[in-house]
């Protein structure tokens, strides 16, 4: 494997470690420890992750993607030429791409617009949409890594 290959390789690892990494923690840390708060204390904390979170998560889809269709041409002459489990990983991964700018268009937007009415409620549903997309990107997330960890010895 040449150098170059070999950092598109690495920033696109670093890259999905960071995004289902932020997602396990927010899912299985960060949400349980935060229900102790009411309300009006728990959602304005989730939209200052948020608002640290989501500019990240795009940087990252955007390296994501340059790196892996970098890898693509480079590695592999093209989508043909690559290994099932590679076509396998890049469309659960442009899934979960689709799947988090609607998160970050409708349900996040939705709940930016709530918190600042001081409508708890309408926050607390837009809330619970962004965790069930979460939930599913951070699901497809795991199995990305299952399958890239695992692809090449499938046979």
């Amino acid at each position: 494997m040449n150098h170059g290959l070999l950092i598109l390789l690495i920033v696109h690892i670093v890259c999905a470690v960071i995004w289902v990494g932020g997602m396990v923690f927010a899912h299985f840390m960060l949400r349980p420890a935060s229900l102790a708060l009411d309300p009006p204390v728990r959602l304005p904390l989730w939209r200052r992750v948020f608002e640290r979170f989501f500019p990240t998560v795009w940087v990252l889809i955007v390296l994501l993607l340059a790196t892996g269709f970098g890898m693509m041409f480079l590695a592999f002459g093209g989508f043909a030429g690559a290994a099932l489990y590679i076509q396998i990983m890049m469309g659960i991964g442009i899934v979960m791409m689709l799947a988090y700018a609607h998160l970050y268009f409708v349900p996040w937007q939705r709940m930016r617009r709530a918190l600042d009415a001081g409508n708890f409620p309408g926050a607390g549903a837009a809330m619970n949409q962004i965790r069930q997309i979460v939930t599913l990107n951070m699901a497809l997330g795991l199995i990305v890594v299952a399958v890239a960890a695992t692809g090449r010895y499938w046979g």
